[in-house]
């Protein structure tokens, strides 16, 4: 799917690398492989800025082939409600359309950048926002925003918050929920670091919560629970998550983006196993 996009072109002084070499490039310098991201040699000795410019060209064509069939917004009401009846049939949470979370992923700041990247962690990093459908996979990414910026700052400059504000992706009105009259809106399940709205569900604060409060928090905790499944499914797939990706921002945030798009077609493929316990 890829060889068009990362092809090159023999000259009369050598020829190009081929796809596979590149593509053998890619898996050797980390991404999903526990390996060390730099000081990697290959059989043909390629130079350490050549491997960084074919992992540019890869994840840049593995974004562009897959973001339109693997890592594309929902547009349609029924596309919604299928999602919805994914999580009321798996999760017990009716009327919920995907859970959200973010992941600080760590990177090396770049010269100059001061505090920018720094995170409550006391690391650099960039942010990984997602929201994430019943089947754990990807609905919605948004990444690159600086680690300093907090949970509800990158969920307010978000693309899916103008979204869902203006509802330019077609979210079911409000309905009944299942076997009443009751009239709510469709929710999207977060923890208590975003901020609640019309079509954002987090849980109740405080202690001292009735059984009916417990029981609601017990299956929103449940239900949101597949964005943090999610994250560490990420992690031991790509293992580029388990250290510091020691690029630039900008090219983290590519490296990031294909991570997320070939975790959706390697779930569309073989999905990811599921047990009642999560």
């Amino acid at each position: 799917m890829v060889t068009p996009y990362i092809a090159g072109k023999d000259t009369n002084m050598r020829k190009a690398i081929t796809p596979g070499e590149k593509l053998a490039v890619t898996e050797i310098s980390g991404i999903w492989r526990n390996t060390k991201f730099i000081g990697i040699s290959i059989q043909n000795s390629t130079k350490h800025y050549i491997r960084y410019g074919i992992l540019k060209l890869v994840c840049n064509a593995l974004v562009t082939v897959l973001k339109d069939i693997h890592l594309c917004v929902p547009s349609s009401k029924a596309e919604w409600a299928a999602i919805s009846a994914a999580f009321d049939d798996m999760w017990q949470f009716p009327m919920c359309i995907g859970a959200l979370d973010d992941k600080h992923v760590k990177i090396c700041p770049t010269p100059n950048s001061g505090s920018l990247y720094y995170n409550y962690e006391g690391d650099f990093s960039i942010v990984l926002m997602a929201l994430v459908d019943a089947n754990l996979r990807f609905i919605f990414v948004d990444v690159g925003t600086n680690g300093r910026i907090s949970d509800g700052g990158v969920c307010g400059k978000c693309k899916l918050k103008l979204a869902l504000d203006r509802n330019t992706v077609n979210i079911p009105e409000v309905d009944n929920l299942p076997l009443t009259t009751t009239k709510a809106p469709y929710v999207i399940v977060a923890d208590d670091a975003f901020p609640l709205s019309l079509n954002l569900m987090k849980p109740y604060p405080g202690r001292g919560l009735n059984d009916e409060e417990r029981i609601f928090n017990y299956r929103l905790s449940r239900a949101r629970r597949v964005s943090e499944n999610v994250f560490g499914i990420l992690a031991a797939r790509f293992q580029i998550f388990k250290q510091r990706i020691p690029t630039s921002p900008i090219n983290a945030t590519k490296i990031v983006m294909a991570c997320c798009a070939l975790h959706n077609f390697f779930n569309f493929q073989k999905p990811c196993p599921l047990h009642p316990s999560l």
